[in-house]
């Protein structure tokens, strides 16, 4: 007779989580963050929505948490920056690829969400810079690092705030929707960063 094993419960949680950041994300991206409910994830994911009160106090720690799985398996595999000993073409295949992301239904829905739910809560802010955006910030750090070491930048920059020149801008079209966010663009914004707007002799 075979043995008859009691069901794994760490396995199920783990399934269930999973569908619970699914249904987040698919609700959001299709109905919107304010007409997405925590009862709605609940329904879609197959779960009582007690348990995802028993792991998240609210609709957008849900909707973190899924952001952040889904940010961590994309960049699974891919540690660092690219390192070419080309620096502006590093940068052009990095933020080509970020422009990419920014643009994809899948990212731009969730991430509207969070960044206007930061706006007035300060916990969620400052968890969604502590866990996604610094991390991804620090790539550039050290990407900038190595390029100083290598005499490809001055050796007195600051890293930290050099980043924000490249990342920055994007960001700004992206979240105001000032211009259409594309390749050239990004292309561009390596290219001001990097040369600088002064005339070259």
């Amino acid at each position: 007779m075979a043995e008859t094993r009691p069901p794994d419960a760490s396995r199920r949680s783990e399934r269930s989580r999973r569908a619970i950041y699914d249904a987040a994300l698919d609700l959001v991206g299709e109905a919107g963050y304010t007409r997405t409910t925590i009862e709605g994830i609940a329904a879609r994911a197959g779960v009582g929505k007690q348990t995802i009160y028993r792991w998240w106090p609210s609709k957008a720690a849900v909707l973190l948490d899924a952001f952040l799985d889904r940010a961590e398996q994309a960049a699974r595999g891919e540690p660092d920056l690219p390192d070419t000993g080309d620096l502006e073409a590093d940068l052009k295949l990095v933020l080509r690829a970020t422009v990419d992301e920014l643009n994809s239904p899948v990212y731009d829905a969730p991430a509207r969400a969070l960044a206007a739910e930061s706006v007035s809560d300060p916990a969620l802010a400052a968890q969604f810079v502590e866990r996604l955006l610094e991390p991804s910030l620090q790539l550039y750090v050290r990407r900038l690092d190595a390029a100083r070491a290598a005499g490809h930048v001055r050796a007195g920059i600051d890293p930290r705030i050099a980043l924000e020149l490249f990342v920055g801008p994007l960001a700004h079209r992206w979240l105001l929707r000032t211009l259409p966010l594309t390749h050239e663009y990004a292309d561009k914004v390596v290219e001001y960063a990097l040369h600088g707007l002064a005339p070259r002799e």
